[in-house]
């Protein structure tokens, strides 16, 4: 078999930079099938779909490799040559640990040495799987195909990886690929950094287009408001591609020091889906979502148009896009955020393991039970709280007060600290301060690891469920660890955050989240690579058992699209409440045909992938 990869065996895998390879000029189609998929040229053209039956059912799915309607060579040569070279054939991160490559557009020898030691020390990392282009942080979803070993002999495969992408670094890069998605009803996966738990940033037989080459940054002082809006403040522009890390770090740097709200990790994008998600974080008790700091978007919509999102021009898409769901509405290429100042803030830190409590469950349980019972009032004081129920013990890394002076915050986990002395619970603890909250939030949020295989899940939890069924919620919490599930809660409260009920209105995310005191991720450990059937047990235990308890507990509560169990049951009320209906009206408008798409995002409800989560189709 000829290849189409472009100087394959005498310049390497590239795996250091791009895991993938350069397409060369089209050869003759009879002369090789390697990017053709076998595909004939049929796919071109609105409704050109593959027909197939699963489980006695029968479904219209999205053209993927090997499929009568798969876009052949030229195609794909001419795509390459409207993105001016930028389209890769994809391969998996560690493949070049591997002898063969056996992939869905043929088959390629891929060891070296050099370049499988360097993945293999590097897959923990999140900025060198953020810097692939098409690498989920989180594996489960990519199918678990391809890590990094030391038996070259294994098996690699794409697993649910894209089967191509686009290296886009202009904005028409991202319109072609939009397009030519489109046009040959082909599945198309937008990535920026890989940073989601639900598998949205890969999808077998897809086209991937990545955002992360656009780093731009703009700062200023004086925001000129569109019409509906009244904000004059300063702002910051950031370009797609931006993690919270670099816009944190310029911001930093002025005089006096600003801040915007971002997510807990500091390798996050901002300008994708967290914001689409909503976007909690450290400062949510102070400004609200990320959402609700969003001034403007510039985005590519559906039909492969360069839009302007604003309060005043192309309103609605403008609110949808502010916690409407992510890879739903448009792909944004800029986003426009107000800033703050950054104030000194403090912070503590508290440990209790099974050691503290005499080797006593029941005891640990009885003091996580406690410090649960503090979220309702911790919020309303202003405090963040970051805290991890394992093994079991509970770690609290950090309670965070901003603009709150050490004895300000002392002062307010001090009535805990004594009702853990009076159960006989100890503890260990420390405390801190900073100038600024930057300066807290780098030196005590720690970063995550990536290349972990898990099913995530969650749940959020109100304040009237705490007040009213405080002990319910521990116990499904306790229930949880028991299943074997890993929780992490981020205490905060976005209805505190001095933002009128009015404003709540102005994004879409979920209005339930304004009474939200806590909101949990659930985290069961399984491999992507695992078994159907334990994949399936694990999806049970998650779905019916770890969250289920937790939804029963706290009735008031809703669940967070990021970072939830996109399968659980009635999925639209618990991500958007009353907003769904709305949103729903918005997908048709700007992508009423379904070319983008995202598990459990508003429209969705006639789309699956079928055959293990495989080919995405519609029921015929």
């Amino acid at each position: 078999m000829k290849t189409q990869l472009l100087g394959f065996v005498s310049v390497g895998l590239l795996l250091a930079r791009t895991a993938a390879c350069q397409l060369a000029p089209v050869v003759d189609d009879e002369e090789t099938d390697l990017g053709a998929g076998k595909g004939k040229g049929k796919g071109k053209g609105k409704g050109k779909w593959t027909e197939k039956t699963s489980n006695g059912v029968n479904y219209q799915c999205k053209c993927a490799p090997g499929d009568e309607c798969w876009p052949d060579a030229n195609q794909w040569q001419k795509l390459n040559q409207t993105v001016a070279g930028s389209l890769r054939v994809n391969l998996p991160p560690a493949v070049s640990c591997y002898n063969t490559f056996q992939g869905p557009l043929g088959n390629l020898s891929t060891y070296d040495a050099a370049k499988c030691a360097e993945v293999t020390a590097n897959f923990p990392s999140e900025q060198y799987q953020i810097n692939l282009p098409t690498a989920g942080l989180w594996t489960y979803f990519t199918g678990d195909t391809c890590r990094p070993t030391a038996n070259p002999t294994d098996t690699c495969t794409l697993g649910y990886y894209g089967a191509y992408y686009i290296a886009a670094t202009t904005e028409k890069h991202i319109q072609e690929g939009i397009k030519f998605a489109k046009e040959n009803n082909i599945r198309l996966v937008i990535r920026n950094t890989g940073h989601d738990f639900l598998g949205r940033s890969v999808g077998w037989g897809s086209l991937v287009i990545n955002t992360h080459s656009f780093q731009s940054i703009k700062i200023a002082d004086a925001w000129k408001p569109a019409p509906g809006s009244t904000y004059t403040g300063p702002y910051i522009t950031v370009g797609a591609g931006v993690q919270a890390i670099t816009a944190l770090q310029r911001l930093s740097a002025l005089s006096p020091p600003r801040v915007m709200v971002t997510g807990e990790c500091a390798t996050v994008g901002i300008a994708g889906g967290l914001v689409q998600g909503g976007g909690h974080g450290p400062l949510t008790n102070q400004q609200g979502f990320l959402a609700d700091t969003a001034l403007e978007f510039k985005a590519i919509t559906a039909d492969g148009k360069l839009v302007t999102a604003n309060a005043g021009t192309n309103a609605d898409l403008f609110w949808a896009l502010r916690g409407g769901g992510p890879a739903a509405f448009a792909v944004i290429v800029e986003a426009t955020y107000k800033t703050f100042v950054d104030p000194p803030s403090s912070a503590v830190n508290l440990d209790i393991t099974l050691a503290n409590t005499g080797g006593s469950v029941d005891l640990l349980w009885a003091a996580i039970a406690k410090f649960h019972s503090y979220s309702p009032a911790w919020v309303a004081a202003g405090l963040y709280v970051y805290y991890e129920i394992f093994g079991p013990s509970l770690r609290v890394h950090p309670i965070v007060g901003v603009g709150k002076t050490p004895a300000e915050l002392s002062a307010l986990v001090a009535p805990l600290l004594a009702d853990l002395a009076a159960m006989g619970a100890t503890y260990t603890t420390s405390a801190s301060t900073y100038p600024t909250f930057q300066a807290l939030y780098f030196a005590l949020f720690e970063p995550e690891g990536a290349g972990n295989s898990a099913l995530t899940g969650g749940w959020s939890v109100a304040r009237a469920d705490v007040l009213n069924n405080g002990t319910a919620v521990v116990r499904a919490m306790r229930a949880a660890g028991d299943a074997g599930a890993v929780m992490v809660g981020h205490m905060w409260s976005a209805g505190g955050a001095g933002l009128p009920a009015s404003e709540w209105a102005k994004s879409a995310v979920n209005p339930r989240f304004r009474d939200v005191v806590d909101k949990l991720i659930t985290i069961v450990p399984v491999a992507g690579n695992a078994p159907a059937a334990e994949r399936a047990a694990a999806q049970r235990t998650l779905t019916d058992v770890v969250d289920a308890g937790l939804r029963a507990a706290a009735p008031e509560g809703c669940s967070y699209v990021n970072e939830a169990d996109p399968f659980q049951p009635d999925w639209q009320t618990a991500f958007w409440g009353t907003n769904y209906a709305e949103l729903v009206r918005i997908r048709k408008k700007w992508d009423g045909e379904g070319v983008f798409y995202a598990v459990s995002t508003p429209g969705t409800e006639a789309w699956s992938q079928i055959e293990d989560g495989k080919w995405l189709c519609k029921k015929a």
